[in-house]
């Protein structure tokens, strides 16, 4: 019998709903701050943080996902991440209502997304795991912050400005 692989996930919650992604491209988890507004920017791109040094874009991933924008309370972070997109890394920042924390998830765990007989924006969704009598999706990073995918066609990564 073959050994399961098994990655580690973190774990975040937008509304009721769990999400995760993968343990690797989580480069810090911070308390949410303002972002420095950027004029004319999409709706779910609240803005710029300072994060060491460097700007990272903010997403408000409720208004990407079509939810009720991120109501701010004591729980709500931010998560830095460093997505692998094509050749390039980009550093964003993902605002979660919470952040739970990092659970081991066996490949034989992790579902597709479901079919519902008809074509729905899934391409986003890399799996997902039973968990405690519900659900956590697996958010596919590059696909949902791709300029090709269509979860969030228009956020493409800008060129750094000298």
């Amino acid at each position: 019998m073959a050994a399961s692989s098994e990655s580690q996930f973190v774990t975040f919650s937008l509304g009721e709903e769990i999400f995760a992604v993968p343990v690797e491209v989580v480069r810090e988890i911070l308390d949410h701050e303002d972002a420095f507004k950027i004029p004319h920017g999409p709706d779910y791109l609240l803005g710029l943080r300072d994060v060491r040094g460097q700007g990272v874009p903010i997403i408000d991933l409720r208004i990407r996902l079509g939810m009720s924008p991120t109501a701010r309370t004591p729980h709500t972070r931010m998560l830095v991440l460093d997505v692998p997109i094509g050749d390039k890394v980009l550093a964003l920042g993902l605002v979660a209502d919470r952040v739970y924390e990092v659970v081991p998830f066996r490949s034989e765990q992790i579902e597709d997304a479901p079919d519902i007989g008809i074509r729905w924006r899934s391409d986003y969704i890399a799996g997902v795991v039973r968990k405690d009598g519900g659900f956590v999706v697996i958010i596919d990073l590059a696909r949902l912050f791709s300029d090709t995918g269509p979860a969030l066609a228009g956020v493409a990564p800008r060129s750094q400005v000298a």
